[in-house]
C-alpha cells in the first residue's frame, strides 16, 4: 500500500524524480535503527591503544573501518533513496526490507574483517594475530580464502538482488504510482545497476569456487568492475533521459 495522502506530492529535490515518500515511516525508522546497530558492530571491537605500536595498528584499523563504513553507507543510501522515491510500504516491501536488514547485520563482520585484512596486506603489515592464550596465528590461511570470498560474495549478491526485486516491484506498480517517462528510465536504470552488481558478485564467487585459493586475488579484483559497469549504465540512463527531454522540446 502507498501512503495515499503523500503519493502525489513532491517532497524531494532529486532531478528527474518526484519523491512520493513523505513523513518517515515505521519501516524507515526501524531500518535506520538497524543500520545504526550495524555501524556499532563495526567499531565495538576497537580498544584504546596503550603503546605507540598499538596506536599505529589502530590507525590501520580505522582505514579498514572507513572502507567498511563507506560500503554500509552506500547500502543505506540505496535504501533511503528507494523509500523516498516510491513511498511503498506494502507486504512485499516489508518482507524484502526485513531480509535486507538481516543480511546487512550478518554482512558487517565479513566486510570489516576483509577490509582490515586488505589494508594490512597492502600496507605491508603482518596479518598475524595474538589469541587470548598468547598463541600467534595467521588471520587467514591460504586455503580459507575461497570460503572468505564466497561468504562476502553471497552477502553482496543477496543485498543487491533484494534491491533489484524491490525496484522491479515498484516498476510493476508504475501506473498506480503514476511514474513519468523519466522516472521509468531511472527505475529501469537502477534495476540494471543492481543486476550488474549481482553478476559481478557471481563472477567473483565462481573464480574461487572453480579456481581455488590461487584465484582469490582475482576474485577480489572483480569488484573493481563495479565502477565501470555503473558508469556505463549511468551514461546510457542519462542518454535516454536527454532523448526524452529533446522529444518534449
Amino acid at each position: 500500500m502507498i501512503r495515499e495522502k503523500l503519493s502525489k506530492t513532491n517532497y524531494g529535490k532529486e532531478v528527474g524524480f518526484n519523491w512520493r515518500g513523505g513523513d518517515i515511516s515505521r519501516i524507515e525508522g526501524f531500518s535506520d535503527n538497524v543500520f545504526g546497530f550495524a555501524l556499532t558492530l563495526l567499531v565495538v571491537t576497537l580498544e584504546v591503544p596503550r603503546t605507540f605500536t598499538q596506536l599505529e595498528e589502530t590507525f590501520h584499523g580505522f582505514i579498514g573501518f572507513a572502507l567498511a563504513f563507506a560500503l554500509l553507507a552506500v547500502v543505506w543510501y540505496d535504501h533511503y533513496q528507494y523509500f523516498r522515491r516510491f513511498g511503498l510500504d506494502d507486504r512485499f516491501v516489508l518482507w524484502m526490507n526485513f531480509l535486507l536488514l538481516f543480511v546487512v547485520v550478518f554482512f558487517v563482520y565479513p566486510t570489516k574483517f576483509l577490509a582490515t585484512l586488505l589494508v594490512k596486506m597492502f600496507s605491508g603489515m603482518s596479518i598475524n594475530v595474538t589469541l587470548a592464550d598468547g598463541t600467534v596465528v595467521r588471520a587467514i590461511e591460504n586455503h580459507q580464502w575461497p570460503t572468505m570470498m564466497v561468504a562476502y560474495g553471497i552477502g553482496f549478491i543477496v543485498i543487491y538482488a533484494i534491491y533489484f526485486f524491490m525496484y522491479l516491484h515498484a516498476y510493476r506498480q508504475r501506473e498506480h504510482l503514476e511514474l513519468t517517462a523519466t522516472e521509468l528510465v531511472h527505475t529501469k536504470g537502477e534495476m540494471a545497476g543492481h543486476c550488474a552488481n549481482c553478476c559481478i558478485g557471481l563472477i567473483s564467487i565462481s573464480l574461487v569456487i572453480f579456481g581455488g585459493p590461487g584465484m582469490a586475488f582475482y576474485s577480489g579484483m572483480m569488484y573493481w568492475l563495479i565502477g565501470p559497469a555503473q558508469g556505463i549504465i549511468g551514461y546510457r540512463r542519462g542518454k535516454n533521459i536527454r532523448s526524452l527531454l529533446d522529444q518534449k522540446n
